[in-house]
């Protein structure tokens, strides 16, 4: 693989586990998706940080749980959609127009079919 293209993968790896890293700590940023793309990433740029992310204690068991079995835990999913909801009730409440409310309640609907529909996993049956 070329140097170049390399430090992009590399690049792209750091980025997106920031952005799942901050998607831990604040409600609105999904840590999920980021860390799925940072571990695609790192699997074309770096073996050491590809394995790191693989094998950390909190990422790595629902990583490994998508990436064998495309499962979502029921804990996870029951977060996502407490998060959605309360973030519905808070648009509502900040006085969001009509339109909005409208795309929002589609697309979190949509969202919520996707997460509710996954298997569960073998880790937590």
């Amino acid at each position: 693989m070329p140097m170049t293209t390399r430090w992009l993968w590399l690049m792209l790896g750091y980025a997106a586990t920031g952005f799942g890293i901050a998607g831990v700590f604040l409600p609105l940023v999904p840590a999920t998706p980021f860390l799925l793309v940072a571990v695609y990433a790192f699997a074309r740029s770096s073996p050491r940080l590809h394995h790191w992310l693989t094998s950390h204690p909190r990422f790595g068991p629902f990583i490994d749980n998508w990436q064998r079995f495309g499962a979502i835990s029921p804990r996870a999913k029951a977060s996502a959609v407490v998060v959605m909801g309360m973030t519905l009730l808070a648009s509502w409440g900040l006085g969001a127009g009509d339109m909005v409310m409208a795309v929002q309640v589609l697309v979190m609907a949509g969202v919520c079919a996707f997460i509710l529909s996954r298997p569960h996993g073998p880790a937590d049956e």
